[in-house]
This record gives C-alpha cells, sequence and structure tokens, in this order.
C-alpha cells in the first residue's frame, strides 16, 4: 500500500535527487511530515504551522487540494500526490 509522491525539481536535491518516492496513505499534512522524517528539511518549505504553504500548490491524482480538505485531504493507496511550487516573475510583455 503506497502513495507515489511527485517531489519538484527544486526539492529534489533534499530528496537525494528523487524525482518521486513513495509513502504511507495519509492525509497530506501527515505525508509532509513523513517527507521530513525521511529528507529533512523539506517540510519548512512547503508547510508551517500544520498548514501548507500559500505559494506551494498540492494536487491530489491532478485534483487541488484547496479545493477538498486542504491539508486534511486523505491520499489513498494507488494515489499519486504532485507537490508544485508557484512559480512568479517576469516582465511585462511588449509588442
Amino acid at each position: 500500500m503506497s502513495v507515489r509522491v511527485r517531489i519538484p525539481t527544486p526539492l529534489q536535491r533534499i530528496a537525494g535527487g528523487k524525482e518521486e518516492v513513495e509513502t504511507a496513505p495519509g492525509r497530506i499534512i501527515d505525508i509532509v511530515g513523513e517527507l521530513d522524517r525521511r529528507f529533512p528539511g523539506i517540510a519548512e518549505r512547503i508547510s508551517e504551522g500544520g498548514k501548507i504553504r500559500r505559494f506551494v500548490n498540492v494536487y491530489v491524482n491532478e485534483e487541488d487540494i484547496r479545493f477538498r480538505e486542504g491539508e486534511n485531504t486523505v491520499a489513498k493507496d494507488g494515489d499519486e500526490v504532485s507537490i508544485v511550487p508557484a512559480i512568479a516573475g517576469g516582465g511585462a510583455m511588449t509588442e
């Protein structure tokens, strides 16, 4: 029984270069805690005070957890969790 967690490129260094890891099913915030036990320092980049940081998007099977139960969304056996840091910046387009 496992959940596949896709690690974004900026966090792969912390995760030993892994693009994807498996973890036990559970609430998203608990999965983040498990990732941090395995890869110390990863949780502080994803969450703060038991909440997913607002600039980090988390999806379970391509569905944004913000439209479900947030950090309490449960990922079940066979689910895929994607962690996607928001990207901002750039300049104004000119013609």
